[in-house]
């Protein structure tokens, strides 16, 4: 009644990457890491504090930067499609950032009143009426 058990066929095995390729996978995944501490990074900057704006334009210029070589990269080198579409999701919020950054430098007075103006609000109304007075200040449409 022993019976042996019969292989069950052939298993799937990764195949072994060279050392080059290893290497390039290694500077890809480096690269997306950075890529997405610079993504993050600009996001963060910009809202701690409007006087940083130009710490978020740097930080966001390096992230376009990164991303578009991030992205060639994944696509000639044909990395995971993990990085290709986490690259193609920064690059849409580094291109997002570009417009706010935009914005923000045009209204920069505006914003910088209302972020004071919050930090110095205790109550929930204080805050609303900081609100207001933004939107009094900023420019109506026709």
């Amino acid at each position: 009644m022993n019976t042996t058990p019969e292989p069950a066929g052939q298993q799937r095995t990764k195949p072994q990457l060279s050392e080059a390729a290893k290497s390039s996978l290694s500077t890809t995944h480096n690269l997306f890491r950075i890529f997405l501490v610079t993504v993050l990074g600009s996001f963060f900057v910009f809202q701690l504090d409007i006087s940083y704006l130009w710490l978020t334009g740097i930080l966001t210029a390096a992230s376009f930067v990164l991303g578009v070589l991030l992205l060639i990269r994944a696509v000639r080198l044909k990395e995971s499609r993990l990085v290709l579409f986490g690259t193609i999701s920064g690059l849409f919020v580094s291109l997002l950032m570009v417009l706010v950054i935009l914005a923000a430098s045009v209204f920069f007075d505006e914003f910088r009143g209302y972020q004071q103006c919050v930090r110095e609000a205790i109550t929930e109304q204080a805050k609303s009426g900081c609100q207001i007075a933004v939107e009094n200040s900023l420019p109506r449409l026709p």
